[in-house]
């Protein structure tokens, strides 16, 4: 969601990038001829769209328009190098406007940019153990100025600093997808266990919604989420091929 209550969708098939106003009604698409396979988007505070192709290994910053902004990667030329990704799966910004990209299917390692694309610093490694990664998938920047990356295949969330320095580990589910409320209360997308989980500041599951099914409330691999400006929860569910809102309770 952008700060205007428009609502953007990425989804594998042409005109990848969707863009609804607050009542679900078709305002603008585009991306075609440009993203290979679509992934991870997020819209910053300026309310421009950033997505993550991992067909072409590229990660692109648009307007709210759909005009091309930037250009982060080598179309078509995986790599672990400063200026590539290997199927990069989503991305975080910080207070000031420093770009964190979750290269997350190919390296396995998170890569820091500042506000113009330029390239700062790189952390983390395939593994098991602390600070290594198997598949971060999903990628969120709190309050506190913490980087907060979902290692999926490690069932496990890791905590950094803003330079990489590990700080927390908070296991027992596997991260999909991880978003924010307007008011910082952290959701996560269970694709294993089909299910929306809340988690206090310290990574403790407080609330749990759904199963594995295609009835309302229920979920097939809920794959990323997004809240709107009132707290509700829009989930994008990949095996259900749906989006499905979760409205708050008062």
């Amino acid at each position: 969601f952008d700060s205007k209550g428009r609502l953007y969708l990425f989804h594998r098939e042409k005109q990848p990038i969707l863009c609804f106003d607050r009542h679900g009604k078709f305002i603008r698409s585009w991306g075609d001829n440009l993203i290979g396979k679509a992934h991870g988007l997020r819209v910053d505070r300026h309310d421009n769209i950033w997505v993550t192709d991992i067909g072409h290994h590229m990660v692109f910053q648009f307007s709210p328009q759909g005009k091309l902004l930037l250009a982060l990667g080598q179309s078509d030329k995986p790599g672990a190098g400063d200026d590539q990704f290997d199927r990069p799966t989503d991305i975080a910004f910080g207070s000031k406007g420093e770009i964190y990209v979750a290269d997350g299917y190919g390296n396995s390692r998170i890569v820091k940019f500042d506000r113009q694309g330029k390239f700062l610093t790189t952390w983390g490694r395939p593994g098991r153990s602390r600070g290594e990664f198997d598949t971060p998938h999903t990628i969120r920047v709190d309050s506190k100025g913490r980087v907060i990356v979902g290692d999926r295949e490690n069932k496990r969330v890791q905590v950094f600093d803003a330079d990489g320095k590990l700080l927390e580990i908070w296991p027992g589910f596997s991260p999909y997808g991880l978003a924010f409320d307007t008011n910082g209360v952290l959701f996560v997308a269970d694709g294993v266990d089909h299910k929306i989980l809340q988690l206090d500041t310290s990574g403790n599951v407080v609330g749990s919604w759904g199963r594995k099914g295609k009835a309302p409330g229920e979920f097939d691999l809920p794959h990323m989420l997004a809240a709107d400006a009132a707290g509700n929860l829009y989930i994008a569910e990949i095996g259900g091929m749906r989006l499905q809102k979760l409205k708050r309770k008062k």
